[in-house]
């Protein structure tokens, strides 16, 4: 899809966004879009068995006359029996958008939401219902109907993969309009891209214990598809504590098809694991960084804390340890932290690290460059994580890799960094040549292999630019002396500029005296 059709649409779907605030409205657009998702699917299901039952060579013919199987089109067997929601006919998109002018458009689609509800067990609280007490003006759900039923199908396209791509890129900017709070529920893309890159979960049990809107699943489900997997050999598994988003993630994973347990409520992951005998093979995270109201003090003597009590004040160790405990043996885990996870010691935190690496836990440091994500400016680093660092590749036991891609990135924006495709390659060839050991070679500057000793000369500080060291560069002598003339005559010309404003300031002063 093109990305104009995407802004276009993005920029008249805030266009009718008036005073209403985004976090609010968020969930009025994205709700819109997944009921045209799910009426959209349902009617093209619907076209499939009416060619079938209209069809003389067909086992289920009836009739060539709509007249004669317009009830069995309404037989719900032939939409679930291909996983297909079943949509009641208020619910659908056509029947809502023939009333989208009528005042009361907004309990109608209440009303729609909980029809599909009671019809589909596995969205049953899972669905939006705050249209009828939205505060849109007069018409404006109207015209939001009619901007999203322009998102229909294409030759090209599935229509799943139409809406969600529409879907995601609508999170992206819902997150970027709501500044810091957009954080809570989405993580870039190429962000989650890079731990999938790295992780490439090709089977068994994925999961990510502060899901947000599903976007680690979602890039899981597209590597499988990628490299040419079957998306049914990943089980999802997902747990998030805010209500409202993990009605996004509902709706995000349903919108592509994805089955996922996001377990039976919004839960908080410390207090109540959705998932307490369940085992990982991948676990993909992007916590909330450096949290202190996690309710540490509660869980003086947890089993999770195998190297360490985490500090009340901090969760991040609490996420780390927590992934460790889920992991199956041979498992890996992947995790966005903030940069101060690698080499703080407030709270026991240098113990509870230094105990990982003794523990051989710690697989991959990845050091990122600022300005990648839309909420935060704080800087941030990906933990590589494993129970057992004899399987997927080489014995590397005793060994960490340490990457520093702070270089790598493009200015998306003037504030918005990304991560190219080539940029998420170099790291992920660079991880799997090393844990295979095949044609693996420290970069100065980039990534270097190191022992336990080193990191312990280094007090178990984690930082990659500690141990990748600096690049090899060879200065030429002569642009050196040129750079250097350059800079001195732009600094005389500021000075000199300066020298006149100051100037002028003082004679202005000095006639304000004359009065």
């Amino acid at each position: 899809m093109s990305k104009d059709f995407k802004q276009t649409l993005w920029k008249a779907a805030d266009k009718l966004r008036a005073q209403m605030d985004a976090a609010e409205y968020k969930h009025i657009v994205l709700g819109l879009i997944f009921l045209k998702y799910i009426s959209d699917t349902f009617v093209k299901q619907q076209d499939k068995v009416e060619k079938t039952l209209s069809d003389p060579s067909s086992d289920y013919f009836i009739s060539e006359d709509p007249t004669e199987y317009a009830e069995e089109l309404e037989e719900r067997d032939y939409y679930t029996q291909d996983n297909v929601f079943w949509v009641p006919q208020q619910a659908r998109w056509e029947t809502l958008r023939s009333k989208a002018k009528q005042p009361d458009i907004g309990s109608l689609i209440d009303g729609a939401m909980t029809a599909i509800e009671n019809e589909n067990p596995s969205l049953r609280g899972k669905l939006d219902k705050r249209f009828g007490r939205a505060q849109l003006g007069q018409g404006v759900l109207g015209e939001l109907i009619d901007l999203i039923s322009t998102i229909g199908f294409a030759d090209k396209y599935d229509s799943s993969d139409l809406l969600g791509e529409v879907y995601e890129y609508f999170l992206g900017q819902f997150a970027s309009a709501e500044g810091k709070k957009g954080g809570q529920f989405y993580t870039p893309s190429h962000v989650v891209k890079t731990l999938v890159a790295v992780l490439s979960p090709h089977s068994g049990r994925v999961y990510d214990p502060c899901c947000g809107s599903g976007g680690m699943f979602v890039q899981s489900e597209e590597f499988v598809k990628a490299h040419g997997g079957r998306v049914d050999d990943i089980s999802i598994y997902g747990q998030e504590s805010n209500p409202t988003t993990w009605r996004l993630a509902a709706m995000n994973l349903a919108i592509r098809g994805f089955a996922a347990d996001l377990g039976k409520e919004p839960a908080d992951t410390f207090a109540r694991d959705q998932f307490p005998d369940v085992k990982f093979d991948y676990i993909m995270a992007n916590p909330p960084f450096n949290i202190s109201d996690w309710g540490g003090e509660k869980y003086e003597s947890d089993p999770r804390w195998q190297f360490g009590r985490p500090p009340i004040g901090n969760a991040n160790y609490a996420w780390l340890q927590h992934m460790l405990w889920k992991l199956r043996p041979g498992g890996q885990a992947g995790v966005v932290l903030a940069n101060g996870s690698m080499s703080s010691n407030t709270g026991g935190e240098g113990q509870i690290r230094e105990a990982m690496v003794r523990g051989d836990v710690v697989e991959v440091m990845v050091a990122l460059p600022g300005q990648l994500f839309l909420n935060t400016q704080i800087p941030v680093c990906l933990w590589f994580l494993t129970n057992d660092k004899t399987m997927n590749g080489r014995d590397r036991r005793g060994e960490t890799l340490f990457i520093d891609a702070r270089q790598l990135g493009t200015m998306e924006t003037r504030v918005l960094k990304v991560f190219t495709d080539e940029d998420i390659a170099r790291i992920q060839e660079t991880v799997q040549s090393w844990k295979t050991g095949e044609d693996y070679e420290d970069v100065a500057g980039f990534c270097k292999s190191a022992s336990l000793e080193e990191i312990e000369k280094n007090s178990f500080i984690l930082t990659p630019g500690r141990y990748v060291g600096a690049e090899e560069t060879s200065m030429d002598t002569e642009a050196f002396t040129q750079k250097i003339k350059k800079l001195s005559e732009s600094l005389h010309a500021l000075q000199d500029a300066s020298s006149k404003l100051d100037q002028e300031i003082v004679s202005n002063l000095s006639m304000f005296e004359d009065v």
